[in-house]
């Protein structure tokens, strides 16, 4: 168990939903948003913006893990997807070698292979085809993770999430959905592992219909437990399907593929 995690991203829906299983993970929370602590939190809360840099030094030291949910998570104007997903990750890391590297789980994305086909497996080699600034962005944290593990030593575990939410929403979902147990015994994992590296893993429940190969992260340890399938039914009856042609049906990326290029 960590002595303190630091849970960047705190108030966002992510970090709300898994927020009272965080304590499976570390002795104490040290939880950050640019946002206000919601009424009733108990744990240290920082506010913090990511494109701060003095700030986010401060806020990574006396941590020994990292939660790194931070930052802008769907598609927006360069502008607004630049200060707390690039210039904030930036920060995160070199805050990080600063402060004895804590292992950090970083939340990357789906969308940074969003341009593969529904009709594609991929794997944890696959390159990169991001579907919008949003999974550029998480494909620059990717990089960045990967060029401060060579250089520094630091681990890190790129975590491209699908759709994490207490049960999937429509049909794309069947294939992405990421149970929010799942994701908290990944975390469990990727902090108590011997040896991390820097692998990417898909965030991804053990879903029937799954796009994605997780064997280059076996040595971590997980086995997701939950399966969409056993939703399908539910949504097969309340959810209408897409037609072939429409992005939600094509592409891995589903509607972000579609999204205009935002103006600032």
């Amino acid at each position: 168990m960590l002595e303190r995690l630091l849970v960047t991203g705190a108030a966002g829906g992510l970090a709300r939903m898994i927020r009272p299983e965080l304590g499976r993970l570390a002795l104490a929370l040290r939880l950050s948003d640019i946002a206000a602590a919601p009424a009733g939190e108990t744990a240290e809360w920082v506010r913090c913006d990511l494109g701060d840099a003095d700030a986010v030094d401060g806020l990574v030291e006396g941590c020994d893990g990292i939660l790194h949910l931070g930052g802008i998570s769907t598609e927006n104007s360069f502008g607004r997807i630049l200060n707390a997903n690039i210039v904030g990750v930036h920060n995160l890391y070199e805050a990080a070698r600063r402060h004895g590297r804590p292992r950090i789980f970083f939340a990357s994305s789906n969308h940074v292979v969003g341009f593969y086909r529904q009709d594609e497996r991929i794997d944890t080699d696959a390159p990169h085809r991001p579907d919008g600034w949003y999974g550029v962005s998480k494909s620059f944290g990717e990089a960045v993770a990967l060029m401060y593990f060579h250089k520094f030593g630091q681990e890190s575990a790129l975590v491209r999430i699908g759709s994490c939410f207490a049960e999937p929403k429509d049909h794309r979902m069947l294939a992405t959905w990421f149970a929010p147990e799942d994701f908290v015994a990944l975390a469990e994992c990727v902090f108590a592992v011997p040896r991390l590296g820097c692998p990417v893993v898909y965030g991804v429940s053990d879903n029937d219909a799954s796009w994605w190969d997780n064997a280059g992260a076996a040595h971590l340890g997980w086995r997701p437990r939950h399966n969409a399938a056993a939703f399908a039914g539910k949504i097969a009856a309340s959810v209408p399907l897409p037609d072939k042609d429409d992005p939600r049906a094509v592409y891995q990326g589903g509607a972000f593929t579609a999204e205009p290029i935002h103006e600032e």
